[in-house]
């Protein structure tokens, strides 16, 4: 999606073209066979949910069709994460790939080495501890059970944000630490979901729901990429992408991913 002339211009294909995609389960393929699939169009031409899709479907609200709403569709699954994943833009990367970015961009780190060793901010932290275990470590969570070990597995992104201490006379800059955390693999979007009123009535827009990808996969399943260097994973994502996309030179790759 682009900016042309102060106009937003959606990228995509015609219905009829052969390589469109036409449901959320076409799209949960094409991620689990990719690996990883940006949501909108960036440095790789081709490699993004909006070049794949009939933009004339985009935000008309039916999730049969509607390639926005099959975001919160496939998030809801458990079986592909989805969030702020390439440049700070949003995307899904399946199951068996993430341990391999999670290796590349924590370096090894679980957050709270991370933080002790002063890679990670205070306001991520704030952020973070909303999610930790107070009383066990991640290494002992039962991805079946996590709700016996953290006090918050998932939150809504305006729980999250007051919860943290942001907000006005907070701290500032919400949406670039939740953001960051996201990069960093720490974060991921579990669900998108209205607030309720009063009566249990759902109103306004849908609201991203948070946890840590260790409540969904486990924390062995998370880190048995730590093994290897963050290099070697990085190499690896290069050539996953490039078996798909080999007019694509690794620099453009690695900005992207």
């Amino acid at each position: 999606m682009k900016n042309e002339n102060g106009e937003w211009i959606m990228h995509g294909l015609d219905q009829s073209d052969p390589g469109c995609i036409h449901s959320v389960d076409e799209l949960t393929k094409i991620i689990n066979r990719y690996g990883f699939l940006p949501l909108f169009q960036n440095e790789i031409g081709g490699f993004s949910v909006e070049e794949m899709t009939d933009p004339s479907c985009w935000w008309c609200g039916d999730a049969e069709v509607d390639p926005w709403e099959w975001r919160a569709v496939i998030a809801r699954t458990g079986k592909i994460a989805y969030g702020k994943f390439f440049g700070k833009k949003a995307g899904f990367v399946s199951k068996k790939w993430f341990p391999v970015l999670a290796n590349y961009r924590r370096d090894g780190y679980d957050f709270d080495a991370r933080y002790e060793d002063g890679k990670a901010g205070h306001r991520e932290n704030l952020i973070m501890r909303l999610f930790l275990p107070k009383d066990t470590e991640l290494t002992d969570v039962d991805p079946k059970h996590p709700e016996r070990s953290a006090e918050h597995t998932s939150l809504f992104s305006f729980e999250v944000k007051a919860l943290a201490g942001f907000g006005k006379g907070g701290e500032k800059n919400f949406e670039g630490t939740v953001t960051k955390l996201q990069m960093d693999t720490y974060l991921v979007v579990k669900d998108f979901q209205q607030k309720r009123n009063k009566k249990g009535e759902p109103y306004g827009w849908a609201n991203a729901i948070y946890t840590l990808p260790e409540y969904l996969w486990g924390y062995e399943y998370l880190t048995r990429g730590y093994a290897e260097t963050p290099e070697a994973s990085c190499r690896k994502i290069v050539r996953q992408i490039r078996k798909f996309f080999p007019d694509a030179e690794e620099d453009v790759i690695r900005q992207v991913v």
